[in-house]
């Protein structure tokens, strides 16, 4: 089964905004009715989204796109995650679905994963850099069907040795590590039977939900300075995390339960899958899909 990246539909442009948490300011970054663009990292003044394959760096003082080029791996999906010594980044890929690490200014990449049977989707590096989260899925993939077998919280360290389970049975996504290093976020069906926001220790201890709603809710992250966090919410029935759908980006501010929506907005898929907030801890990105016109 082939994968492809994905595409705008006709009447479909590509929005990428940011969130000033202080003012409270939706701000249009980029638009583009020519190219899908993914999962915003915010580096320094510019943000790195995926697209058609391939990284992208929009300067936020110009916003227009410069590729990156990354020779030597498959297509890219939209889990990459900046590598702490600000010079490289974390990727993911599809057809062989590996975690690579490849220089942000561009050139050759160096695979990390080393497991050929397990489908690798990053989200999360510690902030020593030395160990990586991702989804370990399991499925039957054939020319024309993708069955899910398992989605598991896994770690490895940064040269792919030392491979770690931390989850069992229910299926979890979005792991990231918070700041301090001592925690990893991420969503599980574990608690209610739909993907709620949850906590653990590194070691997959300490397991606690965090958010309690009717809602579908998806990838956590935290500021930098582990003070507020943001997560994608789908509307309840939701299964999985797809694209083309009305969703809310909630922010947490104080207690998990105090969360609030702070953007309503047409996507899901590619919103805002990794971590996207400034390095001040002021402002996220993320990205929508408006339609001119209804899907058919």
């Amino acid at each position: 089964m082939t994968f492809e990246p994905r595409h705008l539909f006709s009447g479909q442009t590509c929005q990428v905004w940011t969130h000033d948490t202080v003012t409270g300011e939706n701000r249009l970054v980029f638009e583009t009715a020519d190219l899908l663009l993914e999962a915003p990292n915010w580096i320094d003044d510019a943000l790195i989204l995926n697209g058609d394959g391939v990284l992208w760096r929009l300067p936020l003082s110009e916003p227009n796109l410069e590729k990156i080029d990354i020779a030597g791996v498959p297509p890219l999906n939209n889990d990459h995650v900046p590598d702490p010594d600000g010079h490289h980044i974390f990727i993911s890929t599809e057809d062989d679905w590996q975690i690579w690490r490849a220089p942000l200014a561009g050139g050759a990449a160096r695979r990390i994963s080393c497991d050929d049977n397990l489908m690798h989707f990053l989200h999360g590096v510690s902030p020593d850099g030395k160990r990586l989260a991702f989804v370990g899925l399991e499925a039957e993939v054939t020319e024309t069907s993708f069955r899910l077998i398992a989605a598991e919280i896994c770690t490895i360290a940064n040269d792919g040795s030392d491979f770690c389970r931390l989850t069992d049975g229910a299926v979890a996504d979005g792991p990231e590590y918070s700041p301090d290093g001592q925690w990893i976020y991420y969503n599980t069906e574990s608690f209610s039977g739909h993907a709620q926001i949850a906590r653990m220790r590194t070691d997959g201890s300490g397991n606690e939900r965090l958010s309690h709603a009717d809602t579908v809710d998806w990838f956590p992250h935290l500021s930098p300075d582990g003070a507020k966090a943001v997560y994608l919410s789908y509307p309840p029935g939701t299964e999985g995390h797809p694209a083309d759908l009305w969703v809310e980006i909630k922010l947490v501010d104080g207690g998990w339960s105090e969360a609030r929506a702070v953007a309503k907005l047409f996507g899901g898929q590619g919103t805002i899958n990794v971590n996207s907030w400034s390095p001040d801890s002021r402002s996220f990105a993320y990205v929508a899909y408006p339609l001119s016109k209804p899907l058919c």
